[in-house]
């Protein structure tokens, strides 16, 4: 058998390209949209994909099942579990509970695992060549290492009310099912640590069904459903607001796009012209360059790993938009963007101060200064962190607006008083500042050291304590 874990670190997304090498037969789960990764897999390893297969409608990424199916022409075989309003809407080969894949000498079980979402399946393997038992599971959002899978993404990221009690007593009953498979099969799971999927998932990428029923926290409640549910909903991560665009994309007919594309960089005159039409901008430099000097009204996503989500987050699917970003950079951003469907870049450029723009700078304040204007009546310090760390731990005095719905909630910052943003450790603050600075908020700061450099010191030397909530 050949086994090939393939990870997007941007996404915190697993898939999985699996072989007969007796054969020469792959499957590939969970594809993400740049195949070619895959296509380059099964090259090197004199292997054919001749089947493509899901756990579920994803919400996180845009699958690349399909972009596969058109330049190999392997099936799909997804599921047509879940009910009539969870079905794929496309050609597919429909698979049910205790339907099996083979591919060559190797068989893939499914096991409708509910809960996540209705349709969720996973699969079974074994490899025959080697024996009749089971080796591994591929649980996709089901469970993870250390975590099981939302079932509240639903009724947060797409808004289909009602459908989180449901999944809670839908997972509660797969995880019997899971936990009565043999204590020695492998668990590979479709994410991990730093995923919105969850809220604890284990940076390890895989475990065993024994391990996981010693050391995860949803085997532990026995037959206490409420205490279970009660955990299982309580301070899981905002859902990015893509989440609600990729579950549709997922399930309907849709444009592939089969290669990494190339975008054009602008010459001066044409970025400054799509620039006075309104095209957003968003500078991918580090936070630093940014803040000594940047294009108004442009938003600083830095392109590090988290690029796709806050994108993700900020960015409306109809709208074009320019990238800030060296040539060495753009495949990589590209391939971060399409992965999440964020195909409408109208090009790039790469030196902002060739354009003849008068640029701002970033207000950005020291640790020092940060402690001077707490408790004033004319500061507004606002901590853009998410619901859970700020309960968690966070400056007495500091208001909690997530950067992520920062656009949707202006009119909660003060322009009449002196506002200071912050975060963990200075890139969401980045971000925030932006999108006030965007929004012509003048009087701003961004204490960038955020509450990694404030509990360096514990708030002890200014004589202010943080909240514990």
């Amino acid at each position: 058998m050949f086994f090939e874990h393939v990870y997007d670190k941007s996404l915190a997304q697993s898939s999985y390209l699996i072989g007969c090498q007796a054969t020469g037969e792959a499957i590939v789960i969970d594809a993400q949209r740049d195949i070619d990764v895959y296509l380059e897999i099964a090259k090197q390893n004199n292997l054919r994909i001749t089947h493509i297969t899901e756990t579920h409608i994803h919400a996180d990424f845009l699958c690349g099942s399909r972009e596969l199916a058109a330049v190999t022409g392997a099936p799909m075989y997804l599921s047509d579990e879940g009910g009539e309003d969870w079905q794929y809407q496309f050609p597919h080969k429909g698979l049910k509970n205790g339907d099996v894949i083979k591919v060559g000498k190797l068989t893939l079980e499914v096991m409708h695992t509910p809960g996540h979402t209705p349709e969720s399946i996973s699969f079974l393997l074994t490899d025959h060549a080697a024996t009749d038992k089971p080796v591994m599971v591929f649980t996709g959002d089901f469970v993870f290492v250390g975590d099981i899978g939302r079932p509240d993404l639903l009724e947060k990221a797409a808004g289909l009310t009602g459908t989180k009690e449901t999944g809670v007593k839908q997972l509660f009953q797969s995880l019997k099912k899971f936990a009565s498979l043999p204590e020695y099969v492998q668990l590979w799971s479709g994410h991990g640590a730093g995923s919105a999927c969850g809220k604890a998932l284990g940076a390890v990428p895989s475990s065993t069904i024994g391990y996981e029923k010693i050391r995860n926290w949803a085997f532990q409640y026995g037959e206490d459903e409420k205490g279970f549910t009660d955990y299982l909903l309580a301070d899981q991560p905002e859902p990015p607001k893509y989440f609600a665009m990729m579950k549709q994309l997922n399930k309907v007919s849709r444009t592939l796009l089969i290669e990494v594309p190339k975008h054009p960089k602008l010459s001066k005159e044409q970025f400054i012209s799509a620039y006075e039409k309104g095209i957003k901008v968003i500078d991918t430099r580090n936070k630093t360059d940014f803040a000594n000097g940047f294009i108004p009204g442009s938003l600083n996503i830095q392109g590090n790993n988290s690029f796709s989500t806050w994108c993700g987050w900020l960015l409306d699917y109809q709208e074009q938009f320019i990238l800030i970003a060296d040539d060495s950079q753009m495949e990589d951003l590209t391939r971060k963007l399409m992965r999440i469907g964020l195909d409408n870049i109208y090009g790039y450029i790469s030196d902002i101060n060739d354009l003849g723009t008068e640029l701002q700078t970033a207000d950005v304040i020291s640790l020092d200064e940060f402690t001077s204007y707490i408790d004033k009546e004319n500061v507004q310090i606002v901590d853009v962190r998410g619901e859970r760390e700020y309960k968690s731990e966070h400056v007495a005095g500091a208001e909690n607006i997530f950067v992520g719905n920062l656009p949707d909630n202006l009119d909660k910052i003060s322009k009449d008083k002196q506002v200071i943003i912050h975060c963990q450790a200075g890139d969401r603050s980045a971000i925030a500042y932006s999108i006030l600075a965007r929004n012509g908020f003048k009087n701003v700061k961004n204490f960038s050291g955020g509450m990694k450099e404030w509990l360096a010191t514990n708030g002890k030397t200014m004589g202010v304590a943080c909240t514990n909530v």
